[in-house]
């Protein structure tokens, strides 16, 4: 019991810490612009505005640091110790520029004119300098007093190396110290695992693909003993994220209802489709026509490239994108994901999959009512029959709409496996609320810019997965 009190004092001072942390880069940012409106931009706004009172100024400068807190934390800038340093720094500079923006805008209406832009840009740069270098320190600082996490991975039959690749790749975070395949009598696994906590060798537990009854018996053991464990949920447990809490009996119930959303979910959502597709389409108009000239120009061919999808129910729909391969892409009829360097891309191509301009013409594919703004990924036919073959669940992501972008996009990569991906998808239907839509939308403006989430699928990585089935449910 002395270590789960270690822990738990350790855990409460690790946030703390954190919240400190990352604090101190809001301060400095804050600062940064408090200087500059005490300097330059309380004296660019109209007459009657321009003597502000003490109160008056820390006002606009409460109201900067609100916007730049809502948005830091939002996009993760102010996840330090979880987040991947490089990432941090992203999402930190992502939310001042969408803070500056915002705030820019205030002040050009209040000064009646266009803010003094060169100020307004020189304060950036010197808020991404302060980003980059307390980040940076602050992250070693952080990672110097709470070293990785160690741990135990439990596993099944199936071949572990898969998920200790996973956490390979946050080596700041975790460390799988010791790797141990359950085959025996879980009573000697339970003391081993008392024996190794209460000695600091490990920290928690990671279950992977291990019996129903053991993950039972395991995780009931853990949390008696108040010791951490990491599961990786089946399609069952994703399911019932969603499950209603009733009570009215004496006894708790869930309730998994036969519909995804309701109707005035349905109402609000197609809205918002509706009215958010039309204003982007205006405003991107102009991106379009340039895109669609140099795809035209480049090798005479469509502009638009046509492709049967899949949406809610399995319902085809002819989704619009522009032509970002070779017209010949796919010659032999056989459908097939883009791979890294594809050599199908064109040089046009690769640019508007980066800029993801290829993806505009879909506006028309949501003001119509086959897509909305958010929800899974449309699937062509053939490749749905391929997921089926291994997944049949993967139909359950068809409970609602297609979408532009979705929960596989904000919180996935491009390579990311079809399993994860529809479990990530599965997520989305089962938590689904108008702000939880918002909130993706605003993450989506994130990932556009996020080169992880236009990889290629590695060249080894099949469709469907047919060789990663196992105990899937």
């Amino acid at each position: 019991m002395n270590n789960v009190r270690r822990l738990n004092r350790m855990e409460s001072l690790k946030r703390l810490i954190n919240l400190a942390l990352s604090a101190g880069c809001l301060v400095l940012e804050i600062g940064v612009f408090a200087y500059h409106w005490l300097t330059y931009f309380q004296y660019s706004l109209v007459e009657p505005l321009r003597n502000f009172y003490f109160n008056g100024h820390l006002l606009q400068i409460a109201l900067y640091g609100v916007i730049l807190f809502f948005l830091s934390n939002m996009y993760g800038g102010m996840r330090l110790g979880y987040l991947k340093n490089v990432e941090i720094i992203f999402s930190q500079i992502f939310a001042t520029i969408i803070a500056d923006v915002v705030v820019y805008a205030q002040l050009s209406l209040m000064a009646l004119q266009l803010f003094i832009p060169q100020i307004f840009i020189l304060m950036f740069l010197e808020q991404v300098l302060v980003v980059i270098v307390y980040i940076n320190i602050a992250n070693r600082v952080f990672q110097r007093i709470f070293p990785p996490r160690k741990l135990l991975l439990l596993h099944g039959t199936r071949n572990a190396d898969d998920i200790c690749a996973k956490f390979e790749t946050r080596k700041d975070k975790y460390k799988i110290v010791e790797r141990k395949q359950l085959d025996g009598e879980l009573q000697e696994v339970e003391q081993q695992i008392q024996q190794e906590y209460e000695a600091g060798m490990i920290s928690g537990i990671v279950l992977w693909d291990v019996t129903e009854q053991a993950r039972k018996e395991l995780l009931k053991y853990c949390y008696a003993k108040s010791i951490r464990v990491y599961y990786m949920p089946k399609i069952t447990d994703v399911i019932m994220l969603g499950a209603e809490e009733l009570h009215i009996f004496d006894s708790p119930l869930l309730l998994t209802r036969e519909y995804s959303l309701t109707m005035e979910q349905r109402v609000m959502k197609r809205t918002i489709d509706i009215v958010g597709s039309l204003i982007l389409i205006i405003l991107s108009s102009p991106f379009m026509l340039l895109t669609a000239l140099a795809v035209k120009l480049y090798d005479g061919g469509p502009i638009l490239y046509k492709q049967i999808r899949c949406t809610i129910h399995e319902r085809e729909f002819e989704i619009l994108k522009f032509r970002s391969m070779r017209v010949d892409a796919e010659k032999d009829g056989v459908a097939r994901l883009a791979s890294k360097n594809d050599s199908r891309i064109t040089p046009v191509g690769k640019v508007i999959r980066k800029c993801r301009l290829d993806e505009l013409p879909q506006l028309f594919n949501i003001l119509k009512g086959d897509m909305s703004f958010i929800g899974p990924r449309p699937e062509r036919p053939e490749i749905i029959a391929q997921y089926k073959e291994v997944m049949p669940e993967f139909v359950y992501r068809m409970k609602v709409k297609a979408g532009l972008a979705g929960f596989a996009q904000v919180y996935g990569k491009y390579n990311t496996s079809p399993y994860d991906k529809l479990k990530l998808d599965l997520t989305y239907i089962e938590k689904y609320s108008i702000p939880l839509d918002l909130k993706l939308m605003l993450l989506t403006l994130k990932i556009l810019f996020w080169p992880d989430s236009t990889e290629g699928v590695e060249a080894e990585q099949i469709t469907a997965l047919k060789n990663e089935r196992g105990d899937k449910l």
